[in-house]
């Protein structure tokens, strides 16, 4: 589950030359609760690195434990792989954004989107310990539904052997967060367009069962309170 282990004392992140953004500095921010709170309600991550000489950023799951990050995936993947057979590890940038609202503004110049985002630089490296794998296995599951991991069966051995874990330190981290209406010109406001926002939510359907789901089974409390 998100957070389970310690944080730091800390309550923010250290600034660095590679987390203060060059534009609109005063979206940034370096709280830990910030941070984690938008961390631990996304699902996708995308995860950037250099590979033959060129940029791959690939979307994937990921969960947190603490200030660790986890991503998981074949042991054939090539950013898992590379993390492991690098030293001391594969230097990465991982991203998670939230975009809350369209924002409209009467110029083309000035639409925008109402977002809060996460930017994680640092180098990712291959967790071989037993404790460590199951513990981030656990957190990956119950990242995408809180409970899930001690109600469904773990790993066996033949999965954990065809599953690689890599693990990203929250060290240089900027969370960056958009809010509020348009910012038109002053000499733009009495223009005839509409200006504002139209928010965005997320929501959940009803679950559907699997057709081949063993009699008797009902549908669990954690799931039903989402």
């Amino acid at each position: 589950m998100q957070g389970t282990t310690e944080d730091t004392q800390a309550a923010a992140y250290t600034p660095t030359d590679r987390t203060i953004p060059t534009r609109s500095a005063d979206r940034a921010a370096y709280d830990k609760e910030l941070v984690h709170a938008i961390l631990d309600e996304g699902y996708v991550c995308h995860l950037g690195f250099v590979r033959d000489g060129a940029p791959v950023v690939l979307p994937t799951l990921y969960g947190r434990v603490g200030d660790r990050l986890y991503v998981h995936g074949s042991t054939g993947s090539r950013p898992l792989r590379m993390a492991g057979e690098s030293d001391p590890g594969l230097p990465v940038c991982l991203t998670v954004t939230h975009v809350d609202g369209l924002v409209l503004a009467r110029s083309a110049f000035h639409h925008s989107i109402n977002y809060r985002s996460v930017v994680v630089h640092g180098v990712a490296r291959e967790v071989t310990d037993p404790e460590e794998r199951r513990t981030a296995l656990d957190a990956l599951v119950d990242h995408v539904v809180p409970g899930r991991a001690a109600d469904s069966r773990p790993a066996n051995k033949k999965e954990l052997a065809a599953t690689a874990v890599i693990r990203l330190d929250l060290d240089e981290v900027s969370a960056k967060v958009r809010t509020g209406g348009a910012n038109d010109e002053p000499e733009d406001l009495a223009l005839p367009h509409w200006a504002g926002v139209v928010p965005l939510r997320k929501g959940y359907d009803a679950p559907v069962p699997n057709a081949d789901l063993a009699a008797g089974v009902e549908l669990p409390d954690y799931l039903m309170a989402r």
